[in-house]
């Protein structure tokens, strides 16, 4: 599994004004091997407790029954794959887009004068593959957006470009 920083598709320095469809944004690669390299880690000791706890005290043809959390490790593997890519962000010149889902997808539209607080964090794991999340909080909780897993440096960036873009458009209201 690969650590370190991912490979980030360029960030645009400035929001599309075109008028068009925004440049989106993807999640740096590092955030996918993180989140399965978690799920090999609890799945693995499950696979083979079942395994041992059921050729133990059932019998070794019931082992058998242990590829169950395997085959649920290989199924997290792919959903894990189909998750990451459906997240996307995007700066436009009045608001951040964020997309996401595979099944249920959501679009999340966080105007620059509604957010009053963006803050970056990064947990001793996500540190170590090179990520920090950027968290946006608004006055209404429901539009309250999360960015996780990108790169320290962009997500530097983003606080402060929205941290500066909510301040320039909450002065006009």
């Amino acid at each position: 599994m690969e650590t370190g920083t991912a490979e980030m598709p360029d960030t645009p320095d400035t929001p599309d004004t075109s008028g068009g469809e925004p440049a989106w944004i993807g999640l740096p690669r590092a955030l996918l091997s993180l989140r399965r390299l978690l799920l090999v880690v609890w799945l693995t000791p499950l696979t083979v407790a079942t395994g041992v706890l059921l050729g133990v005290f059932a019998g070794p043809v019931w082992a058998v029954f242990a590829v169950l959390p395997g085959g649920l490790m290989a199924w997290g593997w792919l959903l894990l794959g189909r998750n990451w890519r459906s997240w996307r962000y995007a700066e436009r010149v009045d608001d951040l887009l964020i997309k996401r889902g595979v099944l249920w997808r959501e679009e999340t539209v966080v105007p620059y004068g509604r957010m009053q607080l963006v803050e970056v964090t990064s947990g001793p794991l996500a540190r170590k593959f090179g990520l920090a999340s950027v968290q946006l909080h608004t006055a209404a909780a429901a539009t309250d957006a999360t960015l996780p897993g990108l790169v320290p440096e962009e997500a530097q960036r983003l606080r402060d470009r929205l941290t500066e873009l909510g301040e320039a458009r909450s002065a006009g209201l």
